[in-house]
């Protein structure tokens, strides 16, 4: 819990380890505790030197010194019942009259411990007893408590007491915030990686829906062919062979690349992304298949942004390849509009549905829209009016890309 929340940088983060080590019940404090213990002890032996109105700081006063340090120790774990312990036994080390000085650093210290770990109330409570406590000490106890012949204190010496508890929870308060913005700037961090993993993750899939997919389709109907004439037309069968072993180099080096960007990801990729360019290869692997592709352009031929070329490469794949998998039709058209800040495409075959198992994953319209999503474009695919099957995508292109 305090380890996630300390992460401003590698002292923050370093502090934060430590800090989580004794916060989350992996240890005690005791080495800071052991330290801080010290310190009062020696500090208070300093200061009262120059308080010769108060008691001297016997045994027993360094006893009371030392219970009050000790249940910091446990102020990670029980951070309420050690910040009214602190205030309790601050309180009787200034009634039995000893000298005034660095004791006060054990109450700061349990202050900030309550705040930090979400006591504030706690801590607030626990200084108003104290300051009340010693108000009551100072002037209406002074004469039943030691040392004796002892006056009333001074109203004025209360405003740096006041000050003191103020400073005390304004800086708890101020770590307090501070960490909290640290631990939502951690959890912020965290779910970007997420969701950029989870984006990533998406990505692959889809490419390698789309790498597969259209390969296999065309694999699987030449080897069906292949099959078929093996016996009763062996060079028939043979092209069949070929157009397979093409369609799968061609399938190992797509797939290639993908995972040469993974294991290299900051690198460029060896070959370029598929583009339009290459829709003659898509026609030509098509014809291999059986089925007769029709491509119609309109609009000006100008280069298209990495992303929305690819993407539409990869629409009229898969819709090729639905049409390979799923159509009677051994026909498509393939319309392809270039506009101003639009790229309209449209695959068109006239059916019937087969009707018959294919293979396929059931993602092809799934990864279409996702691909038109992520570039802000719109996917439709459905049944046609008049029959048939229609897939028609709609990517957004920037306005200085076309004249």
């Amino acid at each position: 819990m305090e380890e996630e929340a300390w992460t401003g940088g590698r002292d923050g983060a370093r502090f934060g380890r430590r800090w989580g080590r004794a916060a989350e019940g992996r240890g005690l404090a005791w080495r800071s505790t052991v330290v801080i213990a010290v310190v009062v002890m020696a500090g208070t032996g300093f200061a009262a030197r120059n308080q010769s109105g108060r008691e001297a700081l016997d045994a027993l006063g360094r006893v009371l010194l030392l219970l009050a340090a000790a249940p910091l120790v446990f102020r990670h774990r029980r951070p309420v019942p050690v910040v009214f312990a602190v205030a309790g036994l601050t309180l009787a080390y200034l009634a039995a009259g000893y000298p005034y000085g660095p004791v006060f650093v054990l109450v700061a210290v349990a202050c900030f411990a309550a705040v930090v770990h979400g006591h504030r109330t706690a801590a607030w409570w626990a200084l108003g007893l104290l300051w009340a406590g010693h108000l009551l000490i100072a002037h209406a106890l002074y004469r039943r408590l030691p040392p004796a012949g002892d006056g009333p204190a001074s109203w004025g010496q209360e405003l740096p007491a006041a000050a003191f508890a103020v400073a005390v929870l304004a800086a708890s308060e101020l770590v307090r915030v501070r960490r909290e913005q640290w631990a939502q700037h951690r959890a912020e961090r965290a779910a970007a990686e997420r969701r950029r993993a989870d984006e990533e993750r998406l990505r692959i899939a889809r490419e390698l829906h789309d790498v597969l997919a259209h390969s296999i389709a065309v694999i699987n109907v030449q080897a069906g062919v292949g099959l078929a004439l093996l016996d009763s037309d062996p060079e028939q069968a043979r092209t069949a062979l070929t157009t397979i072993k093409a369609a799968s180099k061609e399938a190992l080096g797509e797939v290639r690349q993908v995972l040469d960007t993974l294991r290299a990801p900051g690198d460029a990729p060896r070959t370029p992304a598929p583009g339009l360019d290459r829709l003659p290869d898509l026609v030509e692997q098509a014809a291999a298949a059986g089925l007769t592709v029709t491509v119609t352009t309109s609009g000006p031929r100008t280069a298209l942004p990495p992303g929305a070329d690819l993407a539409a490469f990869r629409i009229v794949q898969e819709a090729l390849t639905n049409v390979v998998r799923h159509s009677a039709s051994r026909a498509a058209r393939v319309e392809i509009a270039r506009g101003p800040g639009r790229l309209d495409l449209r695959v068109d075959d006239d059916g019937p549905a087969t009707g018959t198992e294919a293979g396929g994953s059931g993602n092809g319209l799934a990864g279409m829209r996702e691909r038109a999503a992520a570039l802000g474009g719109t996917i439709e695919a459905g049944a046609r009016p008049d029959g048939g099957f229609r897939v028609h995508a709609v990517l957004p292109l920037p306005v200085e890309e076309t004249p």
